[in-house]
């Protein structure tokens, strides 16, 4: 485990290296952002979003919670959608799973209490849509998978339903949402579908297993 004097020190050596390879770096990125892509994501420690993208800082805006999980009445995530597609013009949102989500295992489970069991209603909701093929998974590894792909979809039709993208759909502004998980067990991103302003939302099709 590192000690956090470390991370202290692996700062000053991550600044000293950029310095190195272009002085003006941290001077350019004073001037402000301009991101093409909103990622929204689990809050997992093993899924480093701009690492395993290799995206620069000032490449990639971000939102992470447990599950990646879009509710429709969190602050949080609606004001970080709603500067990033707004003022940030992002042309990707990605919400990406990844396999063995310990918030998609907790939802199946369950045994959760006070604010992650309250927070994982939303995931509970997907697991009793799909119940069917979640039980129908050969074991528990299986299912947690499938549970993460499907969810995904789900939490993508939510997103594609907000105020905020409906409009810029309805604006015909150029904006793609992407649903991807990440194997943690072979570091590959895998795409399960995307949504343009022409998808139609009531017809989503349950993805391709990808995390086999």
């Amino acid at each position: 485990m590192r000690e956090y004097k470390q991370l202290l020190l692996a700062n000053k050596a991550w600044a000293t290296e950029l310095l190195e390879e272009k002085t003006d770096f941290f001077q350019r990125q004073t001037v402000g952002q301009k991101p093409d892509f909103l990622w929204i994501g689990c809050s997992d420690s093993r899924v480093t979003p701009e690492q395993m993208t290799m995206t620069p800082p000032g490449g990639m805006f971000l939102h992470r919670n447990i599950a990646n999980l879009v509710h429709d009445d969190d602050l949080n995530l609606l004001s970080v959608v709603q500067y990033a597609v707004d003022v940030l013009k992002v042309r990707h949102v990605i919400l990406c799973g990844h396999h063995g989500c310990g918030g998609v295992l907790a939802t199946l489970e369950g045994g959760t209490q006070g604010p992650v069991d309250q927070w994982l209603g939303n995931a509970r909701d997907v697991l009793h849509r799909h119940r069917d093929e979640i039980d129908a998974q050969p074991d528990q590894a299986a299912r947690v998978n499938r549970l993460v792909e499907v969810n995904v979809m789900e939490q993508l039709r939510h997103l594609a339903r907000l105020d905020t993208i409906q409009k810029a759909f309805a604006e015909k502004r150029e904006l793609w949402l992407h649903g991807w998980v990440y194997d943690i067990r072979d570091g590959h991103i895998k795409t399960l579908l995307e949504v343009d302003a022409n998808t139609d939302l009531d017809s989503l099709a349950r993805p391709d297993k990808v995390l086999m």
